[in-house]
């Protein structure tokens, strides 16, 4: 009767486990009063955030939403690759953006990597640093999977703020990626799903937007292709410094993975004249992965189409 005890004890354990993960969904989930007009009024005596945001504030060649398509990204095809990434003149930086690797999420080279708080670069702990792939961003961007937090808020594409009673939306261009930070005053998810963007609470202190996240696909990867554990979180602090400029401060910390926290800073542009275009990774993507697995981008053929029938 000993096995058939274990298989009753292992039933009652795994229906405990998903009661209680249900149980902290629903209370994560739950459901909000309807915004009143009072909530939406609110609004008005908050930050703008509201508007198209571009890091770096490049965008000398693009003027408006039309013109980016055409000077500043290069072209629709382009979209799809990490060596065509537009016009490396109109980004302004080409080691952190020229190619797949360097969009922030496998490369300790990329911009707002980061630094390890009191050192020149990030401190990871011994048994993770022997995980690490640094070619793991070429590899994902071959095959359009799209990079997480923190990466997917340093890539050299502009960012859209939406503010709602509750929620700041924000719409990534690269990989026309979705986050969803929640300042109704729920509380952290404690077993959060594992998601690209994780999951976002925050909250208002004064003018700074203070957003905490949790719970990482293990698809993200911490600079040098590091991974990370399941208790990473990431601390953003949003302001703005002047009408049309933001500063993100974020603060990565991860007991297991990280000998100290990665600390940065960026600066965002708003361009009230811009629209978010169309990315569509998987149309004409150019990159390939090779029987070695690394990243490449074939010569031969850089547009990646078919050939032509004669």
């Amino acid at each position: 009767m000993r096995p058939l005890r274990n298989i009753l004890l292992a039933l009652v354990a795994a229906f405990g486990l998903a009661a209680y993960g249900s149980l902290a969904a629903a209370q994560f989930n739950k459901a909000r009063p309807r915004p009143t007009d009072a909530d939406w009024s609110m609004l008005a005596k908050l930050p703008d955030f509201t508007g198209v945001w571009e890091q770096g504030g490049g965008g000398g060649n693009r003027g408006d939403a039309a013109g980016r398509g055409a000077g500043g990204r290069g072209d629709a095809a382009g979209r799809g690759d990490g060596a065509g990434r537009g016009d490396v003149a109109a980004r302004g930086d080409a080691a952190a953006r020229g190619d797949a690797g360097a969009r922030g999420r496998g490369d300790a080279g990329a911009r707002g990597a980061g630094r390890g708080r009191g050192r020149g670069g990030p401190s990871y702990t011994p048994e993770y640093l022997a995980k690490a792939r640094p070619n793991v961003g070429d590899e994902l961007s071959a095959r359009c999977v799209p990079p997480g937090m923190p990466s997917s808020m340093d890539q050299p594409y502009p960012i859209e703020f939406i503010l709602s009673p509750g929620k700041v939306t924000m719409l990534i261009e690269a990989y026309q990626q979705v986050r969803h930070i929640y300042t109704d005053g729920r509380p952290l998810p404690e077993d959060p799903e594992e998601r690209f963007q994780g999951t976002s609470v925050g909250r208002w202190e004064g003018d700074t937007l203070v957003a905490e996240t949790v719970g990482f696909s293990p698809n993200t990867y911490l600079p040098g292709g590091v991974p990370h554990s399941n208790k990473m979180k990431i601390v953003e602090r949003m302001k703005l410094i002047g009408p049309e400029t933001m500063t993100i401060e974020t603060t990565v910390t991860d007991p297991e993975a990280l000998a100290a926290p990665i600390v940065s800073t960026k600066t965002l542009q708003r361009h009230r004249t811009w629209t978010l275009a169309e990315y569509v990774c998987e149309e004409n993507n150019r990159n390939t992965v090779d029987e070695t697995g690394k990243a490449t981008t074939p010569l031969d053929n850089p547009g990646g189409l078919p050939p032509v029938k004669k």
